[in-house]
């Protein structure tokens, strides 16, 4: 055999080894960092919200407050009768009177320098424009330049008045102006977004531990899971106990229903085994005696025939026995229909001279469960009892059986017949392995005895009743909600 191309050769180990050394998260590693940032991005907008919500709040109190100044003013300004300004002498705070205090207030008038207080003094101010009747006027932080030169921001709050006019002089428009350094605010601002972002990052660490405990008592049931299955893949547990969280119960009752199916499947083939072994010793030591003692060549053929009949009827019947069990538990759902017609259609043939005539009646919605052998053994060893006692007629009839939450539908299924029926008190009989309703029928009379095994491994019931609408036999299966 040709050697593979080096380059293909030295890829495989490369794509194993990339994928080998990948692992996924755990679950609580992924909650943890979930939950992390989530909660990251929860204080950065929260912080964002009440930053920007304290700076309007500021900025609001700020403006009303030099509002109030300004109405201040606006009591105080007078004009003259010539109509010049006649400035306020009194102050509604102290620093108004300081030279460059931070706090400034200046009267606009048109076609003359404006006025300002004590404390325009020095710094430069940002020019004022004279503003309409009762216009307001908020504006900064404005750039200002203090008298030692330092540069400096302040806020401006303006309002436009007019003074009105007298015999002497026309009405006279002014505005006065309120402004202070941005200094303050921006203290306050600083020191409540430092208070701000130590309290919201101590939070965030309190809720980040919280998170952790949280997760960690959440989770506790999966360890346990992981615990108990740890105890039953040792031997130390049967099963998964039943106190579980209703989340996890689907998964529990799985895992239980996986290992009652594997042990219940060893037995069986287990028992399967040794009934075939017991079975055949008594053929064997026949076979040995005749072997032994007799001399008659023809006695011997004739029995060593019967016995080998014997032989061959005891294992059909144990690989029967062995076919009809070890169903998958998770198998996936099998239409009823199409099989229930290939079986027909068999049976028809094979009991062509009795002209029996079978008709269904399937729901649609039906499915079975399980291994589509299990199904084709079910139907076919009711639906030829049926055939081989029926006189003209059989009814096979297909529901969707009970339901369950979180479970897949069971299912239903009866056969009738129009044949003689069942006495009731020949049910337990009809039903016993290797006993036949009538010895004058061929057959090995196991077939239903198969019937009872697979609705057995399904955990459904079987009942034999008379027939209502054929007047025969009627064969009712109910297998329960599945997993």
């Amino acid at each position: 055999m040709p050697a593979p191309p080096s380059g293909a050769a030295a890829s495989a180990p490369v794509g194993r080894d990339r994928f080998d050394g990948w692992r996924p998260r755990s679950l609580r590693a992924r909650q943890l960092l979930a939950a992390s940032l989530a909660l990251l991005a929860f204080l950065a907008l929260a912080g964002y919200a009440l930053d920007r919500a304290f700076v309007d709040t500021a900025e609001d109190n700020l403006r009303q407050r030099l509002k109030s100044y300004a109405l201040y003013y606006t009591d105080k300004v007078e004009f003259g009768r010539n109509g010049t300004l006649i400035p306020p002498y009194n102050t509604p705070d102290p620093r108004f009177d300081m030279p460059d205090s931070g706090m400034y207030a200046q009267v606009v008038l048109q076609g003359v320098p404006p006025w300002g207080s004590n404390s325009t003094l020095g710094p430069e101010l940002p020019v004022p424009q004279l503003l309409g009747a009762l216009e307001e006027s908020f504006e900064g932080p404005l750039p200002i330049r203090r008298a030692d030169g330092s540069e400096s921001q302040a806020y401006r709050y303006g309002v436009g008045y007019a003074w009105p006019a007298t015999h002497q002089h026309a009405e006279i428009p002014y505005s006065i102006y309120i402004l202070e350094d941005a200094q303050a605010l921006s203290a306050q601002i600083r020191v409540f977004r430092g208070s701000l972002w130590v309290y919201l990052g101590g939070a965030g660490v309190i809720l980040l531990l919280l998170q952790m405990l949280v997760l960690r008592w959440s989770l506790r049931p999966l360890r346990r899971v992981i615990f108990e299955l740890s105890r039953v893949q040792r031997g130390e547990l049967s099963g998964m106990t039943e106190s579980h969280p209703r989340e996890l119960e689907p998964l529990t009752d799985s895992i239980n229903a996986f290992i009652e199916s594997e042990r219940e499947n060893l037995e069986r083939q287990r028992n399967t085994l040794a009934d075939l072994a017991h079975s055949l010793k008594t053929p064997i030591a026949v076979l040995r005696t005749q072997l032994d003692n007799t001399a008659d060549p023809d006695a011997l053929r004739q029995e060593l025939d019967v016995q080998l009949k014997r032989m061959n009827n005891l294992v059909s019947y144990q690989l029967a026995r062995a076919a009809s069990s070890g169903h998958k538990l998770f198998s996936s759902a099998v239409e009823i229909e199409p099989h229930a017609e290939e079986i027909v259609r068999g049976l028809e043939k094979v009991y062509a001279s009795k002209g029996v005539i079978c008709e269904f009646e399937i729901d649609p919605r039906a499915r079975f469960h399980g291994e589509t052998g299990d199904l084709q053994e079910l139907m076919g060893n009711l639906l030829e009892n049926a055939f081989k006692w029926a006189r003209s007629r059989v009814l096979l009839t297909v529901e969707v059986g009970a339901t369950a939450p979180q479970r897949r539908a069971g299912l239903f299924l009866a056969v009738d017949d129009d044949g003689p029926g069942i006495a009731e008190d020949d049910v337990a009989k009809v039903l016993q392995r290797g006993v036949r309703g009538d010895e004058r029928v061929q057959g090995h009379g196991i077939g239903l005895s198969i019937v009872q095994d697979l609705i057995r491994d399904y955990r459904g019931e079987l009942q034999v009743k008379r027939s209502e609408e054929l007047g025969g036999a009627r064969f009712e299966v109910r297998l329960p909600p599945g997993l």
